[in-house]
């Protein structure tokens, strides 16, 4: 699955923009996080590259119900039968550990993402967008946090420096909700079937979890193209929609 596509003219900038596509529960998102930011320090490019992270709802009817499992949940939305559904989320379970990650299902409290969305909106605009992006992703597939719950949500806010009567104005905010759909009409405009999805400078797509060495050869051509002068390395410096994983 290793696909590097020119979709877009050519676009002179100074900093390289990752525009990343991706939901809260979807687990090869926080994998595909995971590989690409291996690659950013393999590449020298830890703190250079923009990234920013776009609304994309795998399951946008779901219902929140943290009196249930995710195995009982994605089991009946995919037919699967309860041992099925778990020894499926067990081999993601260990896919996850390849990039370094530790999921605990068990722990899983099944919820709609939207509210988790709109509030990666309000951490974008106060340059915290990427900590909070991995705090909710950690909370969801290993803390077994509620990301449809507003407590959890304001708490989230407040530890990376947002101002709580924001958080809470702005987890029901017709704004928010504006800027979560545009991304997501976005999407549908680019073609995105699945998650997670990243066009490198507006130029090039990766579709997919991809390894560590596709999103390296791929973020060395862009780096080639714009001249780019990364850290020395020694230096510290595809979910579908409604679940289809």
């Amino acid at each position: 699955m290793n696909k590097l596509e020119n979709i877009t003219p050519e676009r002179q900038t100074e900093t390289m923009v990752i525009d990343a596509w991706s939901d809260i529960i979807c687990p090869f998102c926080y994998i595909g996080k995971r590989n690409l930011e291996n690659a950013l320090e393999q590449t020298g490019l830890t703190g250079l590259v923009n990234v920013v992270w776009h609304s994309f709802e795998l399951a946008p009817a779901a219902q929140t119900n943290p009196g249930t499992t995710i195995y009982e949940v994605l089991g009946k939305r995919k037919g699967w039968s309860l041992e099925q559904s778990k020894q499926i989320h067990k081999q993601m379970e260990q896919r996850a550990k390849e990039s370094g990650l530790e999921y605990d299902f068990d722990q899983t409290v099944p919820a709609n993402s939207f509210k988790a969305h709109r509030l990666l909106h309000l951490a974008k605009e106060h340059g915290v967008q990427d900590d909070v992006k991995e705090s909710l992703l950690r909370g969801y597939f290993t803390e077994g946090k509620h990301i449809d719950d507003e407590v959890y949500l304001l708490e989230t806010g407040k530890h990376f420096g947002l101002n709580e009567d924001e958080v809470r104005n702005g987890l029901k905010s017709e704004s928010t909700e504006k800027k979560v759909r545009e991304d997501i009409r976005s999407a549908r405009k680019l073609g995105i079937q699945g998650v997670p999805f990243l066009v490198l400078n507006q130029k090039y797509a990766l579709s997919g979890a991809q390894p560590v060495e596709v999103f390296v050869e791929a973020l060395e051509k862009v780096k080639g193209e714009m001249g780019i002068q990364s850290h020395n390395s020694d230096e510290p410096a595809f979910c579908g929609p409604d679940g289809n994983c």
